[in-house]
């Protein structure tokens, strides 16, 4: 003898209703994907076009995408779309993401508190923000000989907000870094001004290049080839003025959520 099992019509429609949010949520999934991939190659080819104009190639910019608050999976997508560098704004959101997201190079590019120094080293192969004598003494005491490759980051808008050294002082702490630590300080990394002109972002970004040439000259056994500068909006002034890394996030993973435009 058969038995019917009788469906209630709310649980009928429970059901169907769980069903199309798979299936809402699967082609959501499936359009940020295409997005990210499309992101990743208008800004492959925004560098191209700022590089030729600038005489310069491509090969000679890292292109850092940034991921705050973007899930390990997308970051995947974007890996998969031919990202290799990947910059975090905070160490403790970079751990699942450095586990998650195989063959990436992961750059700090937000602050860093000396209490996080030891897993700074652990997770990045570069870290953006050294903007004091105390955090490049703590990196030193905390990195057991291993290495550990550095930016300072520089402040050229006088904005407390964004953090970094000012260069009245740049040349007192990378002579510490050169003289009472072994480690290796690759160059420099700014903010420019967020409503600035062209005219002014240009300045803020030829002002840096300055600088790191300076320091070569003072500092001939660090490499300070860096210059860690230009965002989503100004990147191509940066290339121009001569940027070899650029942080981009939100033309390839979209606005982040209560983001203001950047």
């Amino acid at each position: 003898m058969t038995t019917t099992k009788w469906i209630s019509r709310r649980s009928f429609a429970d059901a169907l209703t769980r069903t199309n949010t798979k299936l809402a949520n699967s082609k959501i999934d499936t359009i940020r994907e295409d997005a990210v991939a499309a992101g990743v190659r208008s800004v492959r080819s925004r560098i191209e076009t700022a590089c030729t104009e600038s005489k310069r190639t491509p090969d000679e910019v890292t292109l850092v995408a940034v991921t705050k608050t973007v899930p390990a999976p997308i970051v995947n997508v974007g890996r998969d779309a031919g990202l290799s560098h990947f910059g975090e704004n905070r160490v403790q959101d970079a751990e699942n993401k450095v586990r998650s997201v195989a063959g990436g190079h992961w750059h700090l590019v937000g602050q860093l508190q000396r209490n996080k120094a030891r897993q700074a080293i652990d997770l990045f192969s570069l870290i953006h923000s050294v903007d004091s004598i105390r955090l490049a003494h703590r990196l030193e005491f905390v990195r057991a000989n291993e290495e550990c490759a550095v930016l300072i980051q520089v402040n050229l808008t006088d904005s407390e907000s964004q953090g970094g050294i000012s260069p009245n002082e740049l040349t007192h702490l990378a002579t510490v870094i050169d003289q009472e630590t072994s480690l290796e300080l690759r160059g420099l990394m700014t903010i420019a001004p967020i409503n600035g002109s062209q005219a002014t972002l240009r300045a803020c970004f030829g002002e840096l290049r300055k600088l790191r040439d300076g320091l070569r000259k003072t500092l001939p056994n660090q490499p300070l080839r860096e210059l860690s500068m230009g965002m989503t909006n100004d990147f191509e002034l940066a290339i121009t003025e001569g940027a070899t890394i650029i942080r981009v996030g939100r033309a390839i993973f979209g606005h982040r959520p209560q983001e203001s435009p950047r």
